[in-house]
């Protein structure tokens, strides 16, 4: 039973308050009964295990009832992944002050551990969308707003008032450093950096940096 409740727990993390208990689905209509079924599939199973049969035995409806509402298989799907991206807090956890960048660091890492699942459905669909055009604009899209909400989270500045010189420059490099630390938290966690090494390679780094010209 604790493997459930641990699971139930991570699956709050990563979709928020109303994420319903594995194997549970509230009442609702059929095409929120898919999207609930989608986001306990994708914490459970990852993105490519993840079968139509799946999905519409989770929700309790007929599987015609996917392309009915969604289309297919991987549009329901990668819309619970967005909206998942999108509401940062949900999957990185509760903001830190802005000034603290070791306990922003120290919940990213956490974030890679306890939502390890989904990141990897997360990294499937950067390799899918090299084959899709629709979904590589999807994803595009979402590192646009990744530069920009990681900007936010290190400023604590809100996104309206961020220049897009700062996304450009603070953001993309955050961003691509979030990305470098999850795929070594998730394909080697015992040698994968801890924040504080995080943090001493930054300072390193920067002794590097040349002057500006």
């Amino acid at each position: 039973m604790r493997k459930t409740f641990a699971q139930d727990d991570c699956l709050r993390r990563s979709f928020g308050a109303n994420a319903q208990p594995l194997g549970t689905v509230r009442a609702m209509g059929n095409r929120e009964k898919l999207l609930e079924a989608a986001r306990q599939c994708l914490f459970t199973k990852g993105y490519e295990r993840t079968t139509v049969r799946d999905l519409a035995s989770a929700a309790g409806v007929s599987m015609a009832a996917i392309g009915y509402h969604f289309g297919s298989k991987e549009a329901l799907l990668n819309q619970v992944l967005f909206e998942a991206l999108d509401s940062g807090d949900q999957v990185f956890g509760p903001s830190m002050n802005a000034a603290d960048l070791g306990a922003l660091w120290r919940r990213l890492i956490e974030a890679f551990s306890v939502n390890k699942t989904f990141w990897i459905a997360n990294l499937e669909t950067v390799l899918r969308a090299q084959r899709d055009p629709e979904l590589r604009e999807q994803v595009a899209a979402g590192l646009r707003q990744g530069r920009s909400g990681m900007t936010r989270e290190v400023t604590g500045t809100a996104e309206t008032e961020l220049s897009e010189a700062m996304i450009r420059t603070l953001g993309s490099v955050q961003l691509a450093l979030v990305s470098g630390l999850m795929i070594q938290h998730l394909t080697d966690p015992e040698s994968a950096p801890t924040a504080d090494e995080v943090l001493a390679g930054l300072r390193a780094l920067a002794t590097y940096l040349p002057e500006e010209g």
